[in-house]
């Protein structure tokens, strides 16, 4: 996906995020279903409880290829700045429903 979305690989580091879980989040979009390969993606939504943390990657992306992701993301997703178990604060693309 990174390659169709940003047209390279993207570098990142180890990171994670306090107070959320991840949930299962049913596509609709014809064409994110087929570019994806699933109808079922991975979704972030905050419960506010320090216990729960989700480990990923943060990756470094420029402002059109974060305007390009905008793009990418159906209506089931919104975009929020969070901050990172480093310190640090990122995007994040969460449940349309979710407030962050």
């Amino acid at each position: 996906m990174q390659l169709h979305a940003f047209g390279r690989t993207l570098e990142g580091e180890p990171d994670g995020i306090i107070g959320y879980r991840i949930v299962e989040q049913l596509i609709l979009d014809p064409e994110v279903v087929r570019l994806s390969g699933s109808d079922i993606h991975p979704n972030l939504v905050a419960t506010g409880d320090p216990a729960d943390e989700v480990a990923g990657t943060l990756y470094f992306i420029s402002e059109a290829e974060l305007a390009g992701a905008d793009r990418y993301e159906v209506a089931d997703y919104h975009r929020i700045e969070v901050p990172l178990k480093s310190g640090r604060t990122a995007w994040l693309y969460v449940k349309a429903a979710e407030d962050g």
